[in-house]
């Protein structure tokens, strides 16, 4: 199962930059503007969906997120890691003895925050795999990591959400995403009943992928219940 993260941020662009690249790296991601609205969330989350880890801001509009990560060291074990333009040496020590597992000061990359996020997971005793950045599958050649297309060899160009929905298929090929999930994950949780998103991109992508759009080789339906990427080939 993919992990599930809460991103608290309140920059709308870089949250959700952010949102849609830990989408793409098959996160479950939750995200909120606010300690309030970061508080709401965790208490409607699912038992069977738990959050892992926090990427908590410091600097919100209704508080400092330091109160959110003491609560959060009272309630249990999720990692939490700290993203913040605060770089005194001092507000760093006073955060890391305060419970959270690391400390990232903006701006960073997002190669090196993905590695953190692993890192910060590991040491709360989840499991981390090593991330699918490949996919192939007759003539459909997918690179997540150059976030190249092609088909029979030819590249296609995606839309920066069409790709978003592509990559979270290939991260879990062969297993069924549910409609929720999906939307979810790169629409965001206030999308989650919006099937409607689903079936528009799903055949943007089957036109651009597919040598029959009607008859689908590499996005397969399941019906009621969400989409599914085809196994890749074994020589992928």
């Amino acid at each position: 199962m993919s992990h599930g993260v809460l991103l608290l941020e309140d920059d709308r662009v870089l949250r959700t930059s952010l949102r849609e690249a830990l989408a793409i790296e098959g996160y479950r991601v939750h995200t909120a503007a606010s300690l309030a609205d970061a508080r709401a969330q965790l208490r409607s989350i699912r038992p069977e969906e738990p959050i892992d880890l926090v990427l908590l801001d410091l600097g919100l509009p209704d508080g400092d997120g330091q109160t959110l990560l003491d609560e959060l060291r009272k309630q249990g074990h999720v990692a939490v890691l700290v993203i913040s333009a605060r770089e005194a040496e001092g507000q760093k020590i006073r955060v890391l003895d305060g419970g959270a597992d690391d400390y990232l000061v903006k701006p960073f990359g997002i190669g090196e925050l993905l590695a953190r996020m692993r890192a910060a997971l590991r040491h709360r005793g989840h499991a981390t795999e090593p991330p699918v950045l490949a996919y192939q599958h007759g003539a459909l050649n997918i690179d997540l990591k150059t976030r190249r297309v092609r088909h029979h060899g030819l590249e296609v160009h995606l839309t920066p959400t069409e790709f978003a929905l592509l990559a979270r298929l290939v991260r879990q090929a062969g297993q069924v995403v549910t409609h929720r999930h999906l939307l979810a994950d790169v629409w965001g949780a206030e999308h989650v009943d919006q099937t409607h998103y689903l079936r528009l991109y799903m055949g943007q992508l089957r036109a651009k992928l597919e040598d029959d759009s009607a008859e689908p080789r590499h996005l397969l339906t399941e019906t009621g219940v969400g989409y599914r990427m085809a196994e890749p080939d074994t020589d992928t």
